[in-house]
């Protein structure tokens, strides 16, 4: 079992939801990752999602498309990412990390590989954007050998036969893209995410986590209303990345993202405390 599960058997417990940050590794550079994720979790991430860089994140809206292309020109790759994760393990082994990326260097480094080399960095999910889940048994049985939860993302526009189809092969967590179309985009619409989580929960027992959309602490509290854990990615990598560019330093920066993330906590944990 990963750590996703006993993490969120003590969330349930507790009547709380977990704060999910996203980040890509190696944005802007190497150096800054390990020490983010660190202040992340002092903020009170109870799971980090680490974006692996890659040159078509098809997915992505500008805002992260640019962390993914700030982390390429810096040189992280798949192994980089795994590395910085093997860093982050050194002093911190309670957290769950999420691997989020796309099929074509799984595929090319092999999914034996991948696992292997997943749970030797300390990973406990996976997600691969493009990779449907008629597609997935052998990625599966690799993961599943090493104990790595295989998460899937459901859209607004998933089909009840489909979300089926998903929820059947998923494993940790189901992550839920609260808008159309790519990340960073769109008004979140609460009402609209509270029936389609009605929907996925009638096909399964997992927690549900809902990204795309959560900017502040404001969204971050409605979503945490019907939702299990609330992901928060565009907003984060924007704030660093323009700290960094007016003149910040990594020390400002992570003082930023900080800030960020403990006013998200506080506002889901305000939520939920009735």
């Amino acid at each position: 079992m990963s750590r996703l599960g006993p993490l969120f058997n003590t969330l349930r417990a507790e009547n709380r939801r977990a704060v999910v940050p996203y980040l890509v590794a190696g944005d802007p550079d190497e150096a800054l990752t390990v020490p983010l994720m660190h202040s992340l979790v002092e903020a009170g991430a109870d799971i980090i999602e680490v974006g692996v860089p890659f040159s078509d994140p098809m997915s992505e809206g500008p805002t992260i498309q640019k962390g993914h292309e700030r982390a390429l020109e810096g040189g992280t790759s798949l192994l980089s990412t795994l590395a910085l994760v093997k860093q982050f393990r050194e002093t911190n082994t309670e957290t769950p990390l999420v691997l989020m990326g796309y099929a074509n260097p799984l595929e090319r480094k092999g999914y034996a590989a991948v696992a292997d080399a997943c749970a030797e960095a300390g990973i406990d999910g996976l997600i691969t954007v493009d990779l449907p889940p008629e597609e997935v048994a052998a990625m599966n049985a690799e993961l599943q050998r090493q104990n790595i939860d295989n998460i899937f993302l459901i859209s607004p526009t998933t089909s009840d036969e489909r979300v089926a189809t998903i929820t059947a092969q998923a494993s940790g967590f189901i992550y839920y893209v609260a808008l159309k179309g790519v990340t960073g985009a769109g008004h979140l619409d609460t009402d609209a995410v509270e029936a389609h989580l009605a929907t996925i929960r009638q096909h399964t027992n997992l927690p549900v986590a809902v990204g795309f959309g959560i900017k502040d602490a404001d969204t971050a509290a409605t979503v945490a209303g019907c939702a299990d854990a609330v992901v928060v990615g565009s907003a984060l990598v924007d704030l660093v990345a323009n700290d960094l560019s007016s003149g910040g330093s990594h020390t400002s920066a992570i003082s930023g993202a900080h800030s960020l993330i403990s006013s998200i906590r506080n506002g889901v944990n305000l939520a939920t405390s009735n």
